[in-house]
């Protein structure tokens, strides 16, 4: 999917790019275990770390690439997150420099033109300190009465932010947790080990591309934004 093609640029790239925006080139390393990925981010100029085939998640794959790192803070921005901001990769060292304590994820509300019950996108509840209380492929939350609604469904915005130490007491786990495995949502992980997340609102309304039907809209929205 990292090599599919956005307005006759690889997804990757895109991706890249923005991370290279919000941190500088240097500090920019490309978590793969596919040599075709490595060649053309290496003939771009960014930097790649070869992880595992037997990866379980993006996660175990940045926490793997995180054991060659020497930071502080460790910012995983997905590759499938093209419309993703500098300024929210920014806005996520910075909660993390603030609250250390917590794992940093981002979210946003679920736009009109979403379909809020898709399995694609994952719902976030959160409290009013902004920390997760859960996080589902499932409408959340739920309504006893039906005659109930919500207006401001929240969906996860796949950028974290991690020490080093977390990512390894993620990956030595070894496996997916319960919850992760049934969900298939990774940060889940986290949750069942004890962690706390700490949500952060993402300023861009980013889109994911999560099966084929998502790429017109994003190469609308990638298109727009390059004529700004």
């Amino acid at each position: 999917k990292p090599l599919l093609h956005l307005l006759d640029k690889p997804m990757i790239l895109w991706v890249a790019e923005i991370a290279a925006k919000a941190v500088g080139r240097e500090n920019v390393f490309i978590a793969t275990d596919d040599v075709r990925i490595s060649n053309l981010v290496s003939k771009e100029g960014y930097k790649y770390i070869f992880t595992s085939q037997l990866a379980l998640t993006g996660t175990d794959r940045v926490a793997e690439a995180s054991l060659q790192l020497n930071y502080d803070i460790i910012i995983n921005v997905q590759g499938d997150e093209p419309l993703i901001s500098p300024v929210d990769i920014q806005e996520c060292i910075h909660q993390k420099s603030k609250f250390p304590q917590y794992i940093i994820n981002s979210y946003n509300l679920i736009t009109p033109k979403e379909n809020k019950n898709s399995k694609n996108i994952p719902k976030v509840v959160i409290n009013e300190s902004d920390i997760l209380l859960y996080i589902s492929r499932s409408l959340i939350p739920g309504f006893k009465l039906s005659n109930y609604d919500f207006s401001e469904y929240k969906k996860q915005v796949c950028i974290y932010g991690y020490s080093k130490k977390e990512l390894e007491a993620f990956l030595s786990f070894g496996r997916k947790s319960e919850l992760e495995k049934y969900e298939d949502i990774e940060i889940l992980r986290f949750f069942e080990l004890g962690y706390s997340i700490k949500m952060f609102k993402s300023i861009s309304d980013s889109l994911a591309v999560d099966v084929k039907e998502d790429i017109p809209q994003v190469e609308k929205l990638l298109s727009n934004r390059n004529k700004l």
